[in-house]
C-alpha cells in the first residue's frame, strides 16, 4: 500500500492505521507458535515448558541434545532419508506434468479449458482426508499401496496444481509472437519450447517446483494411507512421535522445517521479483 497521502480526511487516516493495526495482530498471531516452538527447541531439559533457567537467559537452561538426537537417533535419521528420497522425484514428476498442462492449458484453440482446469487443480479443493482416501482405493487395487512409487504418484499429484497455478500465471505475459518468429525461422516446436519459452518462464516453473516440494515433504496425511512402515516420511514419524512418545526432538525437527521453509520462500520471493522485471511489470 502506498503512503498515506497528505491531504486524506481524518476517516482515512485512522483506517490507514488501523489497518495496519490490524495485519499486525494477524501477523503475530500467525507467527507466535513459531516464536514459541525455536527457544523450546533447545530447551536443556525434556519438557515441552520453559524451564525457570529458560526464563532467566541462564547458558546452562540451553542445549543442542534435541538437535544431537535428531542427528543420532536412527530412527528419525531413516525417516529424513525416506523424505529426500520421495520429494525430489515426486517434485520432478509434478513440475514436469505441471509445466506441460499448462502450456497445454494456455493454447486458444485447447476446447473446455476451465472444465480441465478444475479437474488438474482438484487436488487442492478436496479435502485431503478424501483424496488420500480415494487414493488408497484405487492403489490398493493395482498393487501401489505401500510401495515407493505409491507414495511418489500421490505427492506429484498433490504437487502438480501448484505447478500448473503458478506457471499459467507466468504464461500471462507470455510473447506469443515469438513461438510464431521461432517457427517461422524452421525451429521445430521442441527447439521452441527450450530455447524460447522455458527461459521466460523458468522463474514460474521453479516456483511451482519448490511449491510442489513443499507440499512434498510436509506431507503426512497421504503417507498415512498409502506408505508403508518402510516409508515413513518425516512428518510422519513427527506425528508418530506425538501419539506414541512425546520427545522434545520433534521441536528440534519443526525448527529445521521452519528454517528449510523460510529459505525457500525467500527463493520464491526472489523469483517472483525476477519474472516481474522479465515482464516488464516492475523496474529492475
Amino acid at each position: 500500500m502506498s503512503a498515506l497521502p497528505p491531504y486524506a480526511s481524518p476517516l482515512q487516516r485512522t483506517w490507514y492505521y488501523t489497518f495496519r493495526v490490524i495485519c499486525g495482530l494477524i501477523f503475530f498471531f500467525l507467527i507466535f507458535p513459531i516464536l514459541v516452538i525455536l527457544p523450546l527447541s533447545f530447551n536443556a531439559e525434556n519438557f515441552f515448558t520453559f524451564t525457570k533457567a529458560m526464563l532467566a537467559l541462564d547458558p546452562a537452561g540451553y542445549s543442542f541434545k534435541h538437535y544431537q538426537d535428531f542427528f543420532t537417533n536412527p530412527d528419525w535419521q531413516q525417516a529424513l532419508t525416506n523424505s529426500v528420497l520421495i520429494a525430489p522425484v515426486a517434485t520432478i514428476l509434478a513440475t514436469g506434468f505441471g509445466t506441460l498442462a499448462a502450456i497445454g492449458l494456455s493454447q486458444s484453440h485447447v476446447p473446455y479449458k476451465s472444465a480441465i482446469m478444475a479437474v488438474l487443480i482438484s487436488p487442492m479443493i478436496v479435502p485431503l482426508i478424501i483424496s488420500a482416501a480415494g487414493m488408497y482405493f484405487f492403489y490398493s487395487r493395482i498393487g501401489l499401496q505401500g510401495t515407493y512409487w505409491g507414495v511418489v504418484l500421490a505427492h506429484a499429484a498433490l504437487g502438480t496444481p501448484f505447478v500448473i497455478i503458478t506457471v499459467t500465471a507466468t504464461l500471462v505475459g507470455f510473447d506469443r509472437s515469438l513461438v510464431r518468429a521461432s517457427a517461422s525461422l524452421g525451429a521445430n516446436p521442441v527447439t521452441t519450447f527450450f530455447k524460447v519459452q522455458m527461459p521466460l518462464i523458468i522463474p514460474g516453473v521453479v516456483s511451482g517446483a519448490l511449491f510442489a516440494f513443499i507440499t512434498s515433504f510436509d506431507e503426512v496425511v497421504v503417507v498415512l494411507f498409502l506408505g508403508s512402515a518402510g516409508q515413513k516420511t518425516l512428518p510422519w514419524q513427527m506425528f508418530t512421535g506425538l501419539r506414541e512418545q512425546i520427545s522434545p526432538t520433534i521441536l528440534a525437527v519443526a525448527s529445521l522445517m521452519v528454517a528449510i521453509s523460510i529459505c525457500l520462500l525467500t527463493v520464491l520471493e526472489l523469483l517472483r521479483r525476477r519474472s516481474e522485471r522479465l515482464r516488464g511489470l516492475s523496474p529492475g
